[in-house]
């Protein structure tokens, strides 16, 4: 049977290999963190071909438990904000509220961090406590501090932290806020995805500082930015590609749908875009821009189906059905989001489709910006 040291060394290969892992101090982390420490909790697995999405436990002791501790990839490890693989026996239908990232994006926002020895470190978000050890097995326990807004899952890292000698400064709170008291730092990491970068954060590092966050928005579309803090209390930043996503900060969760408007009022017309552009990551981006408080959903009411974008806050809303190649949409409330979007992805095009890798993005105390260049 392989042992839990050399799957890690297989693991610290394989990233490496993989391009993930480029410098010698996070490969020695990978090779000495035991990650299978981090889910001694057990772990959630997709029921295959379940409609809802459905989950059951895996736990210690199955027959290939150690091994996908170390197979790169992300495992749940919570439900429904409470439940544990210990909780449940049998499948659940609820969403994932926790999990242990996939080690090539864990090793990939160390790298991209760009950490040196010395640097204080804040990670928003502690999970199961494995990416909280890389930090501390490269920097040290001083230098790490990360906060969890779950009471509970912070618990089960400090133990399994401790269990591998790591103590850390682990703080339960909202991590949108930062943590004060330790600040400032010269570099801050989220592990989870954020609407829009708090500028706690920024206030809390260092002028020449570096961000790494998730951002993205509630049409499911973000990417990973690295923002530098400058003198001025202004961070500027770019965007690092992959298509990268996290779950979002419980904080910025979008709210309930609740009584949904009459779709069959409002002013109706032609448009030349449909709901399908969205399939495109960066367009969806773009919509994102536009429409930032927007939800979508489908509804299929009288044999039609209509594609809904709804932002609950103003009760304004877009939906689009598609007759015979055309598509149509129907919009009421104070604002026309569908306009709004369409905008936006006409002047994107017209600056010629640039990826998300050109954006940029900038956040001040007034809030924050992301704009994208003219590709000639």
């Amino acid at each position: 049977m392989t042992t839990a040291a050399e799957l890690r060394r297989n693991l610290a290969h394989d990233l490496a290999s993989a391009g993930h892992l480029r410098t010698q101090p996070w490969r020695h982390a990978v090779e000495a963190v035991p990650r299978h420490e981090f889910l001694a909790g057990g772990f959630f697995e997709q029921v295959p071909d379940s409609a809802p999405t459905a989950w059951r436990p895996v736990m210690p002791g199955t027959d290939d438990w150690l091994r996908r501790c170390y197979a790169d990839e992300s495992l749940v490890t919570q439900i429904a904000g409470t439940i544990a693989p210990g909780d449940l026996r049998g499948e659940i239908m609820r969403a994932p509220t926790s999990s242990s990232t996939m080690p090539n994006l864990v090793v990939r926002m160390h790298e991209e961090l760009r950490v040196e020895d010395g640097h204080q470190v804040l990670e928003v978000g502690t999970g199961t406590g494995y990416s909280t050890a890389l930090l501390c097995r490269r920097l040290g326990d001083d230098a790490v501090t990360s906060v969890e807004v779950d009471e509970s899952v912070s618990l089960r890292a400090r133990n399994a932290l401790a269990a591998c000698g790591a103590h850390p400064d682990l703080v339960v709170g909202d991590g949108l806020l930062g943590y004060a008291e330790n600040a400032p730092y010269d570099r801050i990491t989220v592990t989870c995805a954020v609407v829009t970068v708090p500028y706690e954060w920024v206030g809390q590092t260092r002028a020449g500082g570096t961000i790494l966050a998730t951002v993205g928005g509630w049409l499911h579309s973000s990417e990973l930015a690295r923002l530098t803090v400058e003198a001025d209390g202004t961070a500027r930043g770019t965007f690092l590609g992959g298509q990268i996503s996290f779950m979002l900060a419980r904080p910025q969760l979008p709210p309930p749908l609740g009584l949904l408007p009459d779709f069959g009022a409002g002013d109706e017309r032609r448009t030349a875009f449909g709901i399908d552009l969205l399939a495109d990551w960066t367009a969806r981006f773009v919509a994102q821009i536009a429409a930032p408080r927007a939800q979508r959903i489908t509804l299929g009411p009288d044999g039609r189906e209509n594609h809904v974008l709804l932002d609950v806050e103003t009760g304004s809303w877009a939906a689009l059905t598609r007759n015979n190649g055309q598509w149509t949409v129907r919009q009421g409330g104070p604002a026309r989001l569908w306009d709004d979007v369409a905008d936006h992805i006409t002047r994107w095009r017209t600056d010629g489709s640039p990826p998300l890798e050109r954006f940029r993005i900038t956040v001040t105390p007034q809030g924050q910006e992301i704009t994208w260049p003219r590709v000639a």
